[in-house]
């Protein structure tokens, strides 16, 4: 798939988001976990990569199914404020 450079961004930063859920990435622009992954792999640093697959694997908020019900929304209250 070809993405804007504003959309490959967003899928970057959606990934990196702890609350945002593999599903909610699919659901916007139609790549699933292990297309995600596959992206990522190829946009990123090896180093970065390897950053972000340790800090995704196993976290249950990536994936809606494992969530806690309690998690309500895809981000933290305070993400999107500006300072």
């Amino acid at each position: 798939m070809q993405f804007t450079s504003e959309c490959e961004s967003r899928i970057i930063e959606m990934a990196w988001e702890d609350r945002t859920p593999f599903e909610a990435i699919e659901l916007q622009f139609g790549l699933n976990e292990k297309e995600v992954i596959h992206f990522m792999r190829k946009r990123l640093k090896a180093g970065s990569f390897k950053l972000w697959r340790s800090r995704v694997s196993g976290r249950k908020t990536k994936h809606e199914k494992l969530r806690s019900k309690q998690v309500s929304r895809g981000y933290c209250p305070s993400q999107y404020k500006h300072r």
